[in-house]
């Protein structure tokens, strides 16, 4: 059984739509994925179709971007199988809101400095609910300032502290929801909240105390960030408190950061039937 919890669409900051996704979960022998759009749940019903036409189960998903205000460090949830989904609207909404509007401003930014225009940027976000980083570089490649998404002109833009849209960075986090505000908006849906990636923005120290304080449900262990010294420290703190353990590919398609192939990272079955045993679903209802 091969499981892929994590990967993205053109909704947010991925290259492929969501059929294009499916059918590739397909071509690479993928029993179940989740596709885990960024702050956005608009692919439920659509990839719940096609998955059926594939033959691929798909997880009802959103990974949540969050601000850990005791440590200043963004941290990611993933919320996964909400009962409640609507409940999780007014979140998505805000956030994509206020991503739309700076991402537009570093757009404009770019447009200012580097002869594009907007509407090649729009060309590769008008699927997406937001301008992403991604979409604003690969228009800088079109026109040939650059040779690759994330080398140096990606720096020369988008670093927090020198870059030429640094606020626009800066001011996005400081925007971004308190993780454990997400996590109970989460839980009021009925969803499984689980902290993706913690290595990416050195969530270890948060992960012990959502652990600790219950507020927390599983941890993304196997991702492309994470080395066998840093997955070992996930495990044992995942057994100490219970956690589920996940795992996928944070699949972007061309925009991935590392060439990750879908199911290039996965869950354990077992993993996925406790999340079945928590909101009381069966193998059947989802196919696997």
């Amino acid at each position: 059984m091969k499981i892929d919890l994590h990967c993205h669409t053109t909704l947010s900051d991925g290259s492929l739509g969501i059929e294009e996704s499916i059918a590739e979960a397909k071509r690479n022998s993928l029993d179940c994925i989740a596709i885990t759009d960024h702050d956005t749940l608009s692919s439920l019903s659509r990839s719940n179709i096609l998955g059926q036409r594939y033959g691929v189960s798909v997880i009802p998903a959103v990974e949540f971007s969050a601000f850990d205000g005791a440590r200043k460090n963004k941290a990611h949830i993933i919320c996964y199988m909400p009962k409640k989904p609507d409940r999780l609207e007014g979140l998505c909404a805000r956030t994509t809101d206020f991503r739309k509007k700076r991402g537009l401003i570093m757009a404009n930014k770019v447009v200012e400095k580097y002869k594009i225009s907007l509407d090649h940027i729009a060309r590769y976000s008008a699927g997406s609910k937001a301008i992403y980083k991604c979409h604003i570089m690969h228009a800088l490649m079109d026109y040939g300032y650059a040779t690759k998404l994330y080398g140096a002109l990606h720096k020369e833009i988008f670093n927090m502290d020198s870059g030429l849209c640094a606020e626009e960075v800066r001011k996005e986090m400081d925007e971004y929801p308190e993780v454990r505000f997400v996590l109970q908006l989460v839980h009021s849906a009925g969803g499984i909240a689980v902290l993706a990636h913690p290595k990416v923005y050195d969530n270890f120290a948060l992960l012990e105390e959502l652990a600790e304080n219950g507020d927390i449900d599983g941890v993304e262990v196997w991702h492309q960030s994470i080395n066998s010294e840093g997955e070992k420290c996930l495990l044992e703190i995942a057994e100490k408190y219970d956690l589920i353990t996940t795992g996928g590919s944070d699949f972007h398609g061309f925009y991935n950061h590392k060439a990750k192939p879908l199911g290039s990272n996965l869950t354990p079955l077992e993993s996925l039937t406790k999340m079945q045993k928590m909101q009381n679903i069966s193998k059947k209802e989802i196919n696997v």
